[in-house]
């Protein structure tokens, strides 16, 4: 077989378009084409990207037959031969097919349709065992290990910005673990910031370097068994289960201090907080590792991404909808950052500006910092009330 017979044929194994394996070459689909009409051949650097991809030696790639592994090497020994034996007898030894070194070699294959070339052909039932067992998709681009740190990173980011507020309580002014003391105020907020900077510490780099990845790897094959999504759908039950356990001990420490105790503010809400931290640790983990087995949705995501960059060349009617789409897009996010923002801003003044004001005025100063989160749910139910309303907007005026 020809390089380009096993180049389809390889392709037909893992049921993929030209499109698919041009993505996760790093070329245009336009290049998949010519070497599948043999009007160009790919670099070295290509033929053992594909080698790796599809588990196949480079004797048999360009020499031999896929469906038969290491026959390359026997036509590359028996070429060999041929070729000492060109030496006493000057008889010519013809190159391996679309591969020949001459300028003027002959090229019977034209290239058909775009629509016919990118469909992908189906694995037949006679392939022989051993093609099958190297046809199974693998993780070639590390994807599995990038998507387990980008879980841990976010999780562990969210994490920290809820345990920094459930320190900060425990320098409550009425019931702080070093009693009444000046440095109760400072302690607070110090412990807030720490949390917000250790979680943006993690959050940051993780959305950067997850659109990195998707940017140089916009197509991952499904590489994933049903085991491995089976495993996954279990861990992000048990991880529910636990999360809810966790909050609900939470409440039930908080409810003893306060009826059993008397103790409503301070250390029994911060490790109500602390015991929340760990359950959105273990939701935000676990779905995230059951959504990674979803490349589907991934490749999804990317194709749009990539109809949108080339919407460029479209007509003047689709880029005047592209335009009206990402100006719709845009204002939802500019409304909801500044919706967040706002509750932010009014969260901090009450855990700040109110303690110390109830304090002065002889009222009770953990009042404020008992209620102080509230805004942020708030903020985030007017959110989506304004998205909603933003896509219906926008859906009005598609139709105009």
């Amino acid at each position: 077989m020809s390089f380009r017979e096993n180049l389809q044929y390889l392709r037909g194994t893992r049921n993929m378009t030209q499109e698919q394996l041009a993505m996760l070459l790093g070329v245009s689909r336009q290049a998949i084409s010519k070497w599948e009409s043999e009007k160009a051949y790919p670099e070295m650097d290509k033929l053992l990207m594909i080698c790796d991809l599809f588990d196949v030696t480079l004797d048999d790639l360009v020499m031999g037959d896929v469906r038969r592994p290491r026959s390359g090497m026997r036509g590359s020994t028996a070429g060999m031969s041929a070729i000492s034996g060109t030496a006493k007898t000057g008889v010519a030894v013809p190159q391996p097919a679309g591969f020949a070194v001459s300028s003027s070699s002959p090229r019977n294959q034209t290239e058909s349709s775009a629509s016919a070339e990118d469909a992908p052909t189906m694995l037949h039932a006679d392939t022989p065992a051993a093609t099958r067992h190297s046809a199974v998709p693998q993780d070639t681009v590390g994807y599995d290990r990038h998507m387990k740190i980008h879980a841990w990173l976010v999780a562990l980011g969210v994490a920290a910005i809820i345990l920094g507020v459930a320190a900060s309580l425990l320098f409550d002014s009425e019931n702080s673990i070093i009693g009444h003391s000046p440095m109760n105020g400072f302690l607070t907020a110090a412990m807030v910031m720490l949390g917000v900077i250790v979680g943006c510490a993690l959050l940051i780099p993780a959305g950067v370097m997850h659109g990195d990845f998707q940017r140089r790897h916009p197509y991952i094959q499904d590489f994933y068994t049903d085991d491995d999504k089976s495993r996954a759908a279990i861990e992000n039950g048990i991880g529910t289960a636990v999360g809810v356990g966790l909050i609900m001990v939470g409440v039930g420490v908080t409810v003893y201090c306060n009826e059993m105790l008397d103790i409503s503010d301070g250390w029994p809400i911060s490790i109500m907080l602390a015991l929340v931290a760990v359950a959105v640790f273990c939701f935000i983990f676990t779905s995230m590792r059951l959504n990674r087995t979803k490349l589907a949705k991934y490749n999804r995501e990317s194709e749009e991404r990539n109809a949108e960059d080339d919407s460029e060349s479209s007509p003047q009617s689709t880029q005047s909808t592209n335009a009206t789409d990402k100006y719709y897009d845009k204002l939802a996010g500019a409304v909801c950052g500044i919706i967040m923002l706002t509750a932010t801003v009014v969260a901090l003044l009450m855990l700040f500006v109110g303690v110390n004001v109830n304090a002065a005025h002889g009222g009770n100063p953990g009042f404020w910092g008992a209620i102080f989160w509230i805004p942020w749910p708030i903020g985030g139910v007017l959110c989506g009330i304004a998205s909603t309303v933003i896509q219906l907007l926008k859906i009005r005026a598609g139709r105009r």
